[in-house]
């Protein structure tokens, strides 16, 4: 049996905030580490993303921690880690940056996954999607 724990930010008016309303205060110790590295990730690939002018219609990033014990306690440790990218542009142009960008943080720009690296295997997953009307 394992323990996994998950956090999720949103972009809402240019900063990244926890899902459902949740504060940073409302997060156990473990909790904090996964909206690090959500963060870290978001502002890495949102300061790419503006010097392109692009600027995602929605942007939300999960980041999930599977612990070594059945229950949180104060000696689990995660033993793998898996972030997800959900991402929305305005136009399919659009697309080939952000996904350089979320590339480019999850392999190397962003210090904090690199740090999640050096403690346990990341997995990553990336969705990217146009709302741009396409004419056929």
């Amino acid at each position: 049996m394992s323990n996994t724990q998950r956090v999720t930010v949103e972009l809402k008016n240019g900063k990244f905030r926890l899902a459902e309303g949740l504060k940073a205060d409302d997060l156990n110790p473990k909790a904090l580490i996964l909206y690090s590295a959500a963060q870290c990730a978001g502002l890495t690939i949102m300061g790419m993303l503006r010097k392109d002018n692009v600027i995602p219609k929605r942007f939300e990033i999960s980041v999930e921690g599977v612990l070594d014990t059945p229950t949180l306690a104060a000696e689990s440790r995660y033993r793998s880690f898996n972030i997800a990218y959900g991402i929305e542009c305005k136009s399919l142009a659009d697309q080939n940056t952000v996904s350089y960008a979320v590339r480019e943080a999850q392999e190397s720009r962003c210090g904090v996954v690199a740090m999640l690296k050096m403690i346990a295997p990341v997995a990553h997953e990336i969705s990217i999607v146009s709302s741009e009307s396409v004419n056929v």
